[in-house]
């Protein structure tokens, strides 16, 4: 009933026919290789070798979507059923080539490496849900392909940027770390700390009783957090996108989404009403100042940027719920 209620959109992987897979994959090559090429087209004139480098990695990608719709033409004929990425679970989304303007070579090589395994980790699902033995064993010789990219892609970084490069075995564990622990936690935060401020604060103004007004906090905050944990659980089961348990990642979502709005909460155990109020108000400051600094710290957003987007975003809500409460 639960898994029903909170269904997404989207297909499941597992729900995909042979036909579909094969339609997905010819347009994920076709993507990945126009990324390469933003990618080169980003890197050429301050670092050439990468863009090369970059270049013939969407040559290949180009070489395999054209392997992939020559046996989609022997099984299924010449009509490629539209089926994206957008349109499945799990997949690590691709920004648009606006985003990607000013990425520094090291971030483009994580972005790189996070693509290529992805791509592995399709290619080795799809193959194992393949009954045909041709299709299925191109599909494990573009796995191994895409693992290949992966290595080239690591080896940018230890060219071009050696002031920055890590061990391998650290590097995978912060990313893995921050696609299962600080991404959905960070999601959890905002959507906490910044959707419960109006409902808080109109209470509170329009009852001036902090009980009633801390019992509001605590049933958003809670349904928030529960809503929050649950989506983020089922939307993407990690297979694809590599970014861990969806059970971790729905607790760390849900236990960040309930603790954010119960940080301007719990001061209405306060029983006087301005302290209380005062209190709450300092703590949301904190907050959204602390979500800024996770922003810069973990996802590379300008710390500006971010403090800008959140803040005021959240004064804005702020604004909404005291006005509504002394309306």
């Amino acid at each position: 009933m639960l898994a029903r209620f909170f269904r997404s959109p989207k297909r499941s992987f597992e729900s995909l026919s042979e036909q579909e897979i094969l339609a997905l994959a010819i347009a994920s090559e076709e993507d990945d290789a126009r990324i390469y090429l933003a990618y080169a087209d980003r890197l050429r004139n301050e670092f050439p070798a990468s863009a090369k480098v970059f270049e013939d990695m969407a040559e290949v990608e180009d070489t395999h979507r054209k392997s992939l719709i020559e046996i989609h033409r022997q099984r299924f004929g010449e009509r490629i059923p539209l089926i994206r990425r957008e349109h499945v679970q799990g997949f690590y989304e691709r920004k648009p080539d606006w985003l990607r303007a000013s990425l520094s070579l090291d971030a483009i090589r994580q972005e790189t490496e996070a693509m290529e395994e992805q791509a592995y980790r399709f290619y080795v699902e799809a193959a194992k849900q393949t009954s045909d033995a041709s299709t299925r064993e191109l599909l494990g010789d573009l796995a191994l392909a895409e693992q290949g990219h992966e290595d080239i892609a690591r080896m940018l970084g230890d060219k071009h940027t050696p002031e920055d490069i890590k061990r391998d075995e650290d590097e995978a564990a912060h990313r893995q770390f921050v696609l299962t622990y600080v991404q959905p936690g960070l999601a959890g935060l905002m959507d906490g700390s910044v959707s419960t401020l109006a409902p808080i604060f109109a209470a509170a103004f329009a009852t001036q009783d902090t009980w009633q007004t801390f019992l509001v906090g605590l049933s958003a905050s809670v349904g928030a957090g529960i809503s929050m944990g649950f989506t983020e659980a089922a939307h993407d089961d990690g297979k694809i996108s590599g970014r861990g348990s969806p059970v971790k990642r729905g607790l760390a979502c849900g236990i960040m989404t309930t603790l954010g709005g119960l940080g301007h909460a719990l001061p209405y155990l306060i029983p006087h009403f301005w302290t209380a109020t005062i209190t709450a108000g300092v703590i949301v400051f904190f907050e959204l100042w602390a979500i800024a600094f996770i922003q810069n710290r973990y996802m590379e957003t300008p710390f500006l940027r971010a403090a800008f987007q959140v803040v005021l975003g959240g004064s804005l809500v702020l604004g909404a719920g005291i006005l509504i409460g002394n309306g």
